[in-house]
């Protein structure tokens, strides 16, 4: 669902802003710039001469949309979906055959347990509470849940600072038009995005994907006697 797409770039504008990229505000979490749209972070965005490197991924986990009664009309829905965002703080690691990859630390270490603990509430205020949170606000009607967990082995009594946040959230549901062009609420954000921010190059290249609806035109519509069987005709070209 486009509105489930919509919800998950706003947050990721909110949380890794075009103008803090540009140099021209402060990033506005401990991740920086190591906020990545639908994918973990890789070796090569590790920070080497740090302990540790803050992260943020976002991901759309599911998406659905429903009737709001047995007796609503097909454009009369209800929409949701789930937003994991993941916070770690990534370290190089080798596997068996020697090859370097970036895995969350080990939980072995209190200090950054707390450093993950405020890189997660720093999100959770920036998405719910902080002014610049505005614009993800604007694409969800309400965060009916939100979840943190670790992640973790328990039966092997092994943890990483890792934690995944799952957003609930109420959505409106997409609108479709006839005309060529990117869908609601997609067309409204693409209008709010800072020009150059990464969530605005994606619609772009998603907006030249929907042409316009050409449907076959109406020859007239007429009514049938009692003879004929009452009852609406319609007939097309």
């Amino acid at each position: 669902m486009l509105s489930a797409e919509a919800a998950r770039l706003a947050a990721l504008e909110v949380l890794c802003p075009k103008a803090a990229l540009d140099g021209g505000a402060p990033y506005p979490t401990l991740a920086v710039d190591h906020v990545f749209d639908s994918r973990l972070v890789g070796i090569d965005d590790l920070d080497r001469t740090a302990k540790f490197t803050p992260c943020l991924a976002l991901f759309t986990a599911d998406a659905l949309t429903a009737p709001r009664a047995e007796a609503a009309t097909f454009d009369d829905s209800e929409a949701q979906c789930t937003i994991e965002i993941v916070a770690e703080l990534a370290v190089a690691s080798v596997d068996e055959d020697g090859a370097p990859f970036a895995d969350a630390m080990p939980a072995d270490d209190w200090d950054a347990r707390l450093v993950l603990a405020a890189l997660c509430g720093q999100v959770r205020r920036l998405l719910l509470y902080d002014e610049r949170g505005r614009l993800f606000r604007r694409f969800v009607r309400r965060v009916v849940r939100w979840e943190e967990e670790t992640f973790a082995i328990p039966q092997l009594g092994a943890r990483w600072h890792r934690v995944t946040m799952r957003l609930t959230v109420s959505l409106p549901d997409d609108v479709f038009v006839d005309a060529a062009g990117i869908p609601e609420p997609l067309k409204t954000l693409a209008g709010l995005l800072p020009v150059g921010s990464p969530a605005a190059e994606k619609l772009a290249v998603l907006a030249g994907y929907f042409d316009p609806v050409t449907r076959t035109p109406l020859a007239g519509v007429d009514f049938a006697g009692p003879g004929q069987g009452a009852g609406l005709i319609v007939e097309m070209e």
